[in-house]
C-alpha cells in the first residue's frame, strides 16, 4: 500500500519579499500570475488540503484546487515575531534570533518551537500513510521542511539546511512508515 504526498509551496507573497515573519498577508500580483500559469499542471489527488494562511489558500485557488484548509498544516506559530521583519527582530533581540536558529526547542517568541512543528507534521504524515493513494497539499515552506526532516529521519537541526522555493512540489512516497523524498520540482514536471 503506497501513499504519495505532494506538498506544493505557495507562490511568493508580500511577507516573503520583505523577509517578514508571516503576517497572513496576500499573494503579490506576480505570485498570483505564476500560480495561475501552473494551474492544471498538478496530478489528480484522492485527498487535497491547504494550510490555513491566506497565501496558501490563494495559491490553491489560483491553481484551481478544491482544497480543505486544515489548522494542522499551519506554518510555525511565530508568536510576538509575527508580522515583523527578520532585520527588526535581529536588531531588537539578537540573542533570541541566534537561539531560534540553533535550538529546535526555542519558544522565546511565544509561539511554537521547530521541534513542535516537526512533531505536528510527523503526526499528519503518519495519518496520511494509513490510506493508499495521492495526497496533494498547498503548505507553507516551513511545513515542507518539517515534512522532509521527518521523512528522512534527520535531526530537527537540519531544518535550516533545506531551501524551499516558491511554487515547487516536494513529493514523499512510501509505505510501512518509510518515506522516499523528491524535492522541489516545478509543477507540471515529473
Amino acid at each position: 500500500m503506497t501513499t504519495r504526498v505532494m506538498l506544493v509551496s505557495p507562490a511568493a507573497g508580500e511577507a516573503q519579499r520583505d523577509v517578514r515573519f508571516d503576517d497572513d498577508g496576500p499573494l503579490g500580483e506576480a505570485g498570483q500570475r505564476r500560480a495561475r500559469d501552473a494551474a492544471d499542471t498538478l496530478p489528480a489527488a484522492d485527498r487535497t488540503f491547504v494550510s490555513p494562511s491566506v497565501r496558501c489558500r490563494s495559491t490553491a485557488g489560483e491553481l484551481g484546487l478544491p482544497a480543505r484548509a486544515t489548522q494542522e498544516l499551519a506554518g510555525c506559530a511565530m508568536g510576538g515575531w509575527r508580522g515583523r521583519t527578520l532585520a527588526e527582530v535581529a536588531d531588537a533581540e539578537p540573542r533570541a534570533v541566534s537561539a531560534w536558529l540553533t535550538d529546535p526547542d526555542f519558544v522565546g517568541h511565544g509561539g511554537e518551537s521547530l521541534r513542535q512543528l516537526c512533531d505536528r507534521i510527523e503526526g499528519w504524515l503518519t495519518r496520511m500513510a494509513l490510506d493508499a493513494g495521492r495526497v496533494l497539499a498547498v503548505v507553507e515552506p516551513d511545513v515542507v521542511r518539517a515534512a522532509a526532516v521527518c521523512a528522512l529521519g534527520v535531526p530537527v537541526e537540519a531544518f535550516w539546511r533545506l531551501d524551499v522555493p516558491p511554487l515547487t512540489v516536494t513529493e514523499l512516497s512510501g509505505r510501512g512508515g518509510r518515506w522516499n523524498l523528491g524535492l522541489g520540482r516545478a509543477p507540471g514536471r515529473r
